[in-house]
């Protein structure tokens, strides 16, 4: 007898995918928490000396970028690895062991430079090495069946990444200023080896789609190609939106140094516990525009569609970089702008968040045979890893005196503000052209439902 829609449930698995995910969260947000602050502290302008600032932050950017660069560089190794030869499981387990080995070895070198850059390398490999494996693992807990509920799914995975962060983002920086580097790097390597048990401990409950092996299929070749066609003529406009946003963690930390950070009198945040208010406003829009704005607009009429969603993201993106360049003028001409300012731009940014990266995620699932899931996703977290690779080529740029350098300041967020202008334009264009498609199931390889 088939299941009906009232008596479906949801897979058994998702609780062990969700705890893990949010644990390991809380681990590489911890450590981006505190990194840009402590590379400059630590490294590139230990002394303080405001004649080096402008370069000893440029450096720090770039490291902090090429981590991310790296991070997700590697959901594209680790997707190939799970779709042709281990399956997502194993990937996921094994990797995840030396993504823990990763952290210790950042915690154990604080004071020296080089080891520490390793560390961090193997952080980067790790968490991009599961990465596509893990959100394209939750859509394989779901059949026929269920599958109208795996957007609601895909909400939760990533309000669980936004737990894990909020959390992270809050305590690492506290621990940092009171306790030193050494626990606040020490301690998200705890709740790693915490979210490598929770994957293991749901090993019985898991749907394995097993891997496809390596080989040549004419047919599945055509209609990979076809689908990778489709969804990266969505995906090239992803770039600048990663581009952009990964600057919360890095140029925006190092802008909140500079800014009044009371938030009423008698308290004060740290400089790094501001980007909080990001995955704080995640955990609390996720669940509004899930439940609430979405089925809105649906109500009356208006669809919201992925291409849609994606378009007003990037406007969102836009207008909080807006936001920032003007707190930088600010900033610039020796004022000291409260961070409320800032607390706005990253409730806009959290907004354009929720409509790129949580519709793209699960866009990446939908567009992609089951034999190519987690390339998909690579595919998508490969579009986060070019963004950071040009801002980090930018801020290298900045540091050796190379053309960029004029970009330096609120100059270097108008920058930003215009190439994301231009790109809102273009996207409205081109997408108003392009026919949205969907694979259904993980049953069979050649279903393909169009969506109106």
């Amino acid at each position: 007898m088939s299941k009906t829609l009232e008596t479906v449930s949801y897979p058994k698995s998702i609780p062990y995918i969700i705890g893990n995910e949010a644990a390991e969260r809380f681990n590489y947000y911890g450590i981006r928490a505190i990194l840009s602050t402590f590379l400059v502290a630590q490294f590139f302008n230990p002394t303080k000396d405001p004649a080096l600032s402008a370069v000893a932050e440029a450096k720090s950017n770039e490291l902090s970028h090429i981590f991310v660069t790296v991070s997700y560089f590697m959901p594209m190794v680790g997707g190939l690895i799970a779709d042709w030869f281990f399956g997502k499981y194993k990937t996921i387990l094994y990797i995840s062991m030396l993504y823990c080995f990763g952290v210790f070895m950042v915690a154990m070198n604080i004071n020296d430079l080089t080891p520490f850059q390793w560390g961090l390398f193997i952080v980067a490999c790790g968490a991009g090495g599961i990465k596509s494996c893990v959100s394209a693992n939750v859509g394989d807990q779901f059949d026929k069946s269920n599958q109208h509920l795996m957007s609601k799914v895909y909400g939760w995975f990533y309000f669980s990444i936004n737990a894990g962060s909020v959390l992270s983002t809050a305590l690492i920086p506290w621990i940092y200023k009171n306790y030193g580097a050494a626990l606040a790097f020490g301690l998200p390597g705890i709740l790693m080896a915490f979210a490598t048990l929770t994957f293991w401990l749901g090993r019985k409950d898991y749907v394995r789609v097993p891997p496809a092996g390596f080989g040549f299929d004419a047919k599945k070749m055509k209609e990979g190609l076809g689908a990778t066609s489709r969804a990266l003529l969505v995906f090239m406009f992803i770039p600048l939106f990663w581009a952009m946003w990964d600057q919360c963690l890095a140029e925006w930390v190092l802008q909140a140094t500079k800014m009044d950070l009371t938030v009423w009198s008698g308290f004060t945040l740290l400089p790094e516990q501001v980007q909080t208010v990001n995955p704080f406003f995640l955990v609390s829009l996720i669940p509004v525009f899930t439940y609430f704005i979405y089925p809105f607009f649906e109500k009356v009429g208006i669809k919201t569609t992925p291409l849609r969603r994606i378009g007003l993201g990037l406007a969102f993106t836009c207008l909080s970089f807006v936001i920032i360049a003007m707190i930088q003028e600010r900033i610039d001409i020796g004022e000291k702008p409260s961070m409320w300012w800032q607390v706005l731009a990253y409730l806009i940014l959290s907004i354009g968040e929720i409509l790129v990266s949580i519709t793209g995620l699960e866009y990446a699932y939908t567009q992609a045979p089951k034999y190519m899931k987690s390339m998909m996703t690579a595919i998508f977290y490969l579009m986060v890893a070019i963004g950071n690779f040009f801002v980090a080529f930018m801020n290298n740029n900045i540091a050796s005196g190379g053309y960029f350098s004029k970009y330096t300041g609120a100059n270097y967020y108008w920058f930003f503000v215009a190439l994301m202008a231009g790109e809102v334009v273009i996207f409205m264009i081109i997408s108003s052209f392009l026919k949205e498609k969907s694979y259904i199931g993980i049953d069979d390889d050649s279903e393909l439902a169009a969506q109106p």
